[in-house]
């Protein structure tokens, strides 16, 4: 029997859980989330920056392409000089083929020590992916081969889904998954091979859709972020909570809104109630503290 999301995902109203504690008194755990994706020339763009002459789709569409390579050959080294020179921890959810495609993007990663959460092979919506399993399977190996070491997470590229994927992930090794934003602390998804742990991610504190879909002055990134960290740090007083950032190098990379970025950066690794953590790192603590 297909499995949805209710089947899968208790219904749990966050005033009737027990507490959740972070090491330190910490009120927040915070994970940056970079996300960088291959985009394949033969296909359309995922993504578009500029409408298509006629509205008509034309392979290739250089100027698209070229709009998400900037941040391949520029905006990910800002990223890498704001991440490293701060020792923030980073997730890096990235496309198993930018390990064969950018191997210096991967191995820059891999050195900074980064975790690597699995993104598909390519940039591509899950549902157009002919074999799932098979597809998996090659994201992990990849990684595994380049770093050493399979990674634990996924998320589905667009945070896409199927009703199958949590089963085929959980039967491929994964442990946690980043594609239900429905939720300020992690919880657990049934699967056919057992548990999976969901980490909050967002699509609030992320640079898609607040400036490619909302259309927001680059400052908005700051502002949101600020907001965010202010509520749930008091909330987090009576039970600790989660807070993601997300970003893309060819969005947020960009000479006018990388300052944003590292202000965000700056005031959260400062903030006294903040631990900032991998996605792995969350998972760990969730589990420890839960007894699961």
């Amino acid at each position: 029997m297909v499995m949805k999301p209710r089947d899968r995902i208790d219904y749990s109203a966050m005033a009737d859980r027990p507490p959740l504690a972070l090491p330190g008194g910490k009120r927040v755990a915070v994970w940056v989330i970079v996300n960088i994706e291959n985009w394949d020339i033969e296909r359309p763009m995922p993504r578009t920056v500029l409408p298509p002459p006629g509205n008509q789709v034309h392979i290739p569409d250089i100027p698209n392409w070229s709009w998400q390579e900037y941040g391949m050959r520029v905006g990910f080294w800002r990223f890498h000089e704001a991440l490293v020179s701060r020792g923030i921890p980073v997730t890096m959810s990235v496309n198993g083929s930018v390990c064969v495609q950018y191997p210096r993007i991967a191995g820059a990663a891999r050195d900074a020590e980064w975790e690597f959460l699995g993104h598909a092979y390519h940039q591509r919506p899950t549902h157009l992916i002919d074999d799932q399993r098979d597809d998996i399977r090659r994201t992990i190996d990849t990684i595994r081969d380049f770093t050493g070491r399979a990674p634990r997470g996924w998320m589905g590229p667009g945070l896409t889904e199927t009703f199958e994927t949590p089963d085929h992930l959980a039967e491929a090794g994964i442990e946690y998954v980043a594609d239900f934003p429905m939720d300020d602390q992690p919880f657990d998804i049934r699967t056919e091979h057992g548990t999976l742990t969901s980490i909050p991610y967002t699509v609030e504190l992320n640079d898609i859709p607040m400036m490619l879909i909302q259309h927001h002055k680059a400052a908005e990134f700051y502002d949101r972020c600020m907001d965010s960290l202010e509520r749930l740090d008091r909330e987090g007083e009576g039970s600790a909570r989660v807070m993601a950032i997300a970003v893309h190098p060819y969005i947020s990379g960009t000479p006018f809104r990388i300052k944003y970025f590292e202000r965000v950066l700056d005031e959260v690794s400062s903030a006294e109630g903040t631990v900032l953590w991998t996605g792995s790192r969350i998972v760990d603590w969730y589990r420890a503290a839960t007894g699961k």
